[in-house]
């Protein structure tokens, strides 16, 4: 059955290697680090356990997107684990990373 409401495309936030200074953020493998601290964070339908594929969570995963490198951040961890998104959003602010909030990023 349809929902009586349209449903919005889930958000995302790209944040950048750049600090808002214009400096690349060192060292060079953060956004790797980053999300790999995030890996568990998946959907609950994901699979689980021994035989699970090791990877990024979809909801953190580092890109290179208009020749910079980053991390595309869905806002659907917010829902899963607010201390998760928290984590994420906080490394970008003490870090004066430029956060990027475009809604054509929901297709990326």
């Amino acid at each position: 059955m349809p929902l009586p409401y349209p449903v919005a495309d889930p958000k995302r936030l790209f944040i950048e290697g750049r600090t808002r200074a214009g400096d690349t953020f060192r060292p060079s493998d953060w956004a790797e680090r980053l999300a790999g601290a995030l890996a568990s964070f998946r959907p609950e339908d994901a699979p689980r356990g021994p035989g699970a594929f090791i990877g990024y969570s979809p909801f953190c995963v580092p890109r290179w997107l208009g020749g910079t490198k980053g991390v595309l951040v869905d806002e659907r961890l917010r829902e899963i684990e607010p201390m998760a998104w928290d984590f994420v959003m906080n490394f970008a602010r003490d870090n004066e990373l430029v956060v990027v909030d475009d809604p054509a990023l929901a297709a990326t």
